[in-house]
């Protein structure tokens, strides 16, 4: 399996993991098939995205 990256990178931790909750929200309250895993990670430059496994 491989990682699929979210588009956008964010400034803070918080704000990448905003998004992280807004997927399993939406996932739980539509109905759609959960990400097996999410993850946030730091790139190179010090800025923060997310990853998952679909």
């Amino acid at each position: 399996m491989k990682w699929v990256y979210w588009s956008r990178l964010y400034d803070t931790k918080f704000q990448a993991g905003c998004l992280v909750r807004r997927m399993e929200y939406d996932g739980w309250l539509f109905g759609i098939d959960m990400p097996h895993e999410i993850e946030i990670y730091r790139s190179r430059k010090g800025k923060y995205g997310v990853r998952y496994v679909p």
